[in-house]
């Protein structure tokens, strides 16, 4: 038997900030840890640009980005235990914040890390994990700079090599945000619906889906990993939700298939669809 063939399924998921495991691909984390999967994730960044003690934003009386990174450091380690991931890789940048805040040309800031170099670092730890699977951002949709440059490195990265079977990009489509508006509205909270040049990208992540996993069965350890994050879930819109609101919403995560060397058929409901079939683990 080849090594390769005895190489254990291994899922990496690459992040932008602390909390985006838990938020963007949370579900899936946990719903192959639970399949005996090795579940790696990388944070490029340290979040220091995050929420401060109160809410407090960056640039106002009270915010440390030291004190933030840290807090957001341990609520990451914590999160990653609920979801059951193998390991847990910091890259240790800093946050780049969003676009228009002026911030993303200070020293060491993740935007302004030329995309080959953290392409390169992503790239060693593809090497030492010989993940089959790898997950980020959409970069064509998502709209926060650190997730953009998170998607093109980690695509860079894949690419460099031969050890990735599958890369997969997170998708948010109109469905997803109807599922999430109608679980607020049920809870008081309205929020309009999307329109525009907004529900047209939504619309078009939408019809390039191409796996949809049901990640229902673990998806309390989703919210639980969440909640984790207590720093910053004031300004979140899922922390808002109760716990059947946010089944609804959440219950299911989807994905677009962006490389693929095994040849299989979409859509699908199983990331190593062609790679072998993760067991549930009978605990």
């Amino acid at each position: 038997m080849s090594s390769a063939a005895a190489a254990p399924l291994t899922l990496m998921a690459v992040h932008a900030h602390p909390d985006d495991e838990s938020t963007s691909t949370g579900g899936l984390l946990a719903h192959y840890a639970l399949r005996g999967v090795r579940t790696i994730v990388v944070t490029c960044t340290d979040g220091d640009l995050g929420d401060g003690p109160g809410g407090v934003k960056p640039g106002q009386d009270g915010h440390d980005p030291r004190e933030v990174a840290a807090v957001r450091q341990g609520e990451l380690r914590r999160a990653c235990e609920h979801l059951g991931v193998s390991d847990l890789e910091l890259l240790g940048y800093h946050d780049s914040g969003m676009a228009g805040w002026g911030l993303q040309d200070r020293d060491n800031a993740f935007c302004g890390v030329p995309v080959e170099h953290a392409a390169s670092r992503i790239a060693l730890l593809i090497n030492r994990y010989q993940p089959q699977v790898v997950v980020t951002y959409d970069p064509d949709s998502t709209r926060h700079p650190d997730h953009v440059h998170a998607a093109r490195a980690t695509t860079l990265a894949v690419d460099a090599g031969q050890l990735v079977a599958k890369l997969y990009y997170k998708a948010h489509g109109s469905s997803y945000w109807q599922r999430l508006n109608q679980a607020l509205a049920e809870v008081g909270i309205q929020r309009a619906a999307p329109s525009g040049e907004t529900l047209r990208i939504l619309e078009t992540v939408e019809q390039r889906i191409t796996t949809i996993v049901d990640v229902s069965q673990v998806v309390d350890r989703k919210r639980t990993a969440l909640h984790a994050h207590a720093s910053q879930i004031g300004s979140s819109l899922a922390g808002k939700l109760p716990t059947s609101q946010y089944r609804y919403a959440f219950g299911t995560e989807a994905y677009i298939r962006t490389r693929d060397t095994t040849g299989t058929s979409t859509p699908e409901d199983d990331l190593f669809t062609g790679l072998g079939k993760p067991q549930l683990q009978l605990r």
